[in-house]
């Protein structure tokens, strides 16, 4: 795992402490910042917002919980990096209910 960024303190072991469902939870709240600040007029913040879920990402691929959806959130955080890119509110928006299909607590208690 590379040095972290934006999560300094935190760490794979305190990350895979959080339920699977918190962990979802976490991503699709960065997630909705960073739509909240592209509304706002906050391209810059977005970016941060979206590094951010980047991270909790990479920590969840590596929480041994999820191997059997490995391939499923690689998949993910490649269709974020091209969301990133062109900072488009409606690809995040269309992005957060496939992340929240990763956990179906997640998702019901969200839908």
């Amino acid at each position: 795992m590379y040095p972290l960024k934006q999560h300094i303190q935190l760490s794979p072991e305190k990350w895979e402490k959080n339920a699977r469902t918190q962990q979802v939870l976490m991503i699709s709240n960065e997630l909705n910042r960073a739509i909240n600040c592209l509304k706002d007029g906050y391209p810059q913040d977005a970016e941060k917002c979206i590094e951010r879920a980047f991270e909790l990402i990479d920590l969840t691929s590596e929480d041994p919980r999820w191997i059997s959806s490995l391939k499923e959130i690689r998949r993910f955080r490649e269709v974020l990096a091209e969301v990133y890119l062109s900072k488009d509110i409606d690809q995040i928006r269309a992005l957060l209910p496939t992340l929240l299909l990763f956990d179906v607590e997640a998702y019901n208690m969200l839908h």
